[in-house]
């Protein structure tokens, strides 16, 4: 049985599936403190000095009554809150990664096109009257009507 499991673990694609995982999380870190710590504050500068982190709603009060300076005061008094700040980070920080992925997998649909464009065996024939690929088996072509051999 450890045999087995052993062989399973070592395939290519499940290596590839765990380096893939690992990385996708640093990436996902790496984006998350992109977004937190330089494109966020600027954007919040912008729009008359709002942190975004900071951002929230008291739903319950605490221990100790409010207003609240920050999320963390609110917290630690053990007030409820609606934390719409971290869901906005949270959000770009998502759609950074969503385009990023977008990029990479339209970079790998294009190389693959390639490859299959240069490597695909011929499958089509020309049409000797209106020069158009048609299929090799096909009698008529479907462009200008003419019977092809």
């Amino acid at each position: 049985m450890f045999k087995e499991f052993k062989e399973f673990a070592m395939k290519g694609s499940v290596l590839d599936m765990a380096v893939g995982i690992i990385i996708g999380a640093a990436f996902g870190s790496v984006v998350q403190s992109f977004v937190a710590d330089i494109l966020m504050p600027p954007i919040g500068l912008l729009l008359g000095r709002v942190d975004f982190a900071n951002l929230f709603l008291i739903l319950g009060g605490g221990a100790t009554p409010g207003p609240y300076a920050s999320l963390a005061q609110a917290q630690a008094a053990g007030a409820v809150t609606f934390n719409y700040g971290a869901f906005i980070n949270k959000v770009v920080s998502l759609l950074i990664v969503a385009f990023a992925l977008f990029l990479v997998i339209k970079s790998m649909n294009r190389l693959r096109k390639k490859q299959g464009q240069v490597a695909a065996p011929a499958e089509t024939k020309e049409c000797p009257f209106c020069l158009s690929a048609i299929p090799l088996k096909a009698t008529r072509c479907p462009h200008c009507t003419s019977q092809v051999q």
